[in-house]
Formats: C-alpha cells, sequence, structure tokens
C-alpha cells in the first residue's frame, strides 16, 4: 500500500450538525469499528489530523488528538482543588480516561466508575487502551453498569471526596436530561463528604449555543448553601472545533484561593504531570470571556427534574 494517498481513503464522512447553521464534517481514513449497544451507535475511525476518534450517535466525542485536555478539564480542577481526595466516583466516562485522570492522583484508595452502557465499555477496554491506560485493571477501581443517579441516589452519605460527572448532553428524549437538574446535583451533594468536591461536564462554551453551561452554573448557583463555591471554566478542545465547557461546586475550598505554588506543590506530591491544566493554567481555565458570563445572566435558568434542559441545537 505505501503511504496513505487521498485516494484510499474510504470516501466516508461524518456529519455532525452542530446548530440549524453550521454541519461540522469528519472525513473517514479508516473506519475500524462499528457498532450498536443497546443504548447507542458507536463508530471508531481514524480521521486525518485528528487520528483515532470516538463517534457515538454520528457525535464526535474524543480523538486521540486532544483527548488529555477534555479529560484533563474534567477531572483536575477537581481532584486538586480537594487536599486529599481518596474517594472518587465517575459517573459516565465511558473510555476510562476520566478515571484514568483520578487515578493518578497517589491520594486516591478507591474510584468508582458508573457507565451504565456495559458493551460500550467492554468495546472500549479492547479497543481504545489509548485512553483508559489500564485504569479499569487498577486495584483501586470498582466499574458499575447501572443509572449513575439512581446508584448516587443508594449511596446517600457515602462520603465521596469527588464526583466527577462525565454524562452525555441532556438531548431530547435522552435520560441525560435528568443528570442536569438540581435534584440530581443535589443526589451528588448528598453522597459526598463534608468537603466534598464536584465537576461536570456542561457542553458549549461557545457564543453560538452556550445556554446548556450557563443553566448550570446558574442551578449549582441556586444551591449555594450546599455549595458555595460554583464557577464555570472550560478547556479549548479542537476536536469539537470550540472550547468545552465545566463547572465545578465545591462545599468547602474555593478554586480561585489556589495558588501555583500551592497547585504545584499539590501534583508534585501526587505524582500528578498535567500537560494542558498545568498550575501556571488554572487561573486562565477559571477566567470566563464576557460572552459567558452575559450568557449566565441572559440565557442561564434553574434546571429541575419538572423543566429539565433539552439539547436542541
Amino acid at each position: 500500500m505505501g503511504s496513505m494517498s487521498h485516494s484510499d481513503a474510504t470516501g466516508i464522512f461524518i456529519n455532525e450538525t452542530h446548530t440549524s447553521a453550521a454541519i461540522w464534517q469528519y472525513r473517514v481514513e479508516k473506519m475500524l469499528l462499528e457498532g450498536k449497544t443497546q443504548y447507542q451507535t458507536y463508530q471508531i475511525c481514524d480521521i486525518p489530523r485528528f487520528g483515532k476518534s470516538l463517534f457515538l450517535d454520528y457525535n464526535i466525542q474524543t480523538s486521540i488528538l486532544d483527548e488529555y485536555i477534555f479529560h484533563e478539564c474534567m477531572t483536575q480542577p477537581a481532584m486538586t482543588l480537594h487536599p486529599n481526595p481518596k474517594k472518587v466516583v465517575v459517573c459516565g466516562g465511558g473510555e476510562g480516561a476520566t478515571l484514568r485522570e483520578a487515578l493518578y492522583h497517589n491520594t486516591v484508595t478507591e474510584a468508582v466508575m458508573v457507565d451504565i452502557d456495559e458493551e460500550l465499555v467492554d468495546m472500549v477496554k479492547v479497543h481504545m487502551p489509548e485512553w483508559h491506560q489500564g485504569a479499569f485493571e487498577d486495584p483501586r477501581t470498582t466499574l458499575l453498569h447501572t443509572d449513575a443517579r439512581a446508584w448516587l441516589a443508594d449511596h446517600k452519605g457515602a462520603n465521596f471526596d469527588v464526583v466527577l460527572s462525565d454524562l452525555p448532553n441532556p438531548h431530547e428524549d435522552g435520560p441525560g436530561q435528568f443528570l442536569f437538574t438540581k435534584e440530581y446535583f443535589q443526589i451528588c451533594a448528598d453522597a459526598m463528604s463534608e468537603d466534598g468536591v464536584f465537576a461536570m461536564q456542561a457542553g458549549s462554551a461557545n457564543e453560538n449555543y452556550p445556554a446548556c453551561m450557563a443553566s448550570c452554573i446558574k442551578t449549582l448557583e441556586n444551591m449555594k448553601e450546599v455549595f458555595p463555591y460554583v464557577n464555570g471554566y472550560y478547556g479549548i478542545v479542537s476536536t469539537f472545533f470550540q472550547p468545552w465547557g465545566f463547572v465545578l461546586a465545591s462545599k468547602k475550598y474555593d478554586p480561585m484561593a489556589l495558588t501555583v505554588e500551592e497547585i504545584a506543590k499539590r501534583h508534585a506530591e501526587r505524582g500528578v504531570k498535567n500537560k494542558y491544566y498545568t498550575p501556571r493554567f488554572h487561573q486562565a481555565c477559571f477566567t470566563l470571556p464576557e460572552y459567558l458570563l452575559r450568557a449566565v445572566e441572559e440565557q442561564g435558568r434553574l434546571l429541575t427534574d419538572a423543566d429539565p434542559f433539552v439539547w436542541d441545537a
């Protein structure tokens, strides 16, 4: 075959509708695996420049190019903020990379991952080792396949130091709607220690579609008695062609009080070597552009089980 020329490409493109205004198109160089689980379809493909990538229901989830950016943002701010994170739970996080990032902290004695799609995780274990890097086999890991919200509700008082909510966006008809509500956030809080830290992926952080992130911030800010510290932050994820939003909510510790020196000290002591969320860059992640602050005011609303967010882009 020799080197791959354009003529060797599959001719397949995966189209992803961002909003009614724009469709992003990914060229598939090689289809590595495709299939369907009880919950979703999946494709693993090689895409030029992005490399090995995972699509779920024809939406790109992650690529080898910059999965570390998403997964460090998903995990490291919350893990770093807690002074001694021993018990961690990952909700969702199918690829195992959020789990991997949490386990980098040598303080962790117990990490539970709760992802409902067992078939997908079984596929990932075999075909996406670059993501989990053995995290599923770590003796500290317990992997469960059940509904994350129901499981957490059953574990009130479990004293998790960190809860990482790496769950799919709340699409219409999807159960994901009820993983972005005040009731869900309260269930998380009740399963956390008295100085627990919560972090979630919260959707797009761009000017075009900030309403989900804005509403997650607004909803958590409405829970000041539970989470006195609520901060939105974001990462530049090239794979998504946009900045991606996250929210951190903390019972006791203010992320903005963390100094560069303190972050560096914690990372060194715990054996953490980040490539994106570095001590120097902490403040940058948490410094939201003005349009996101405006979005919280203008588009953010309280999300409840009775009136959840529906991602209709």
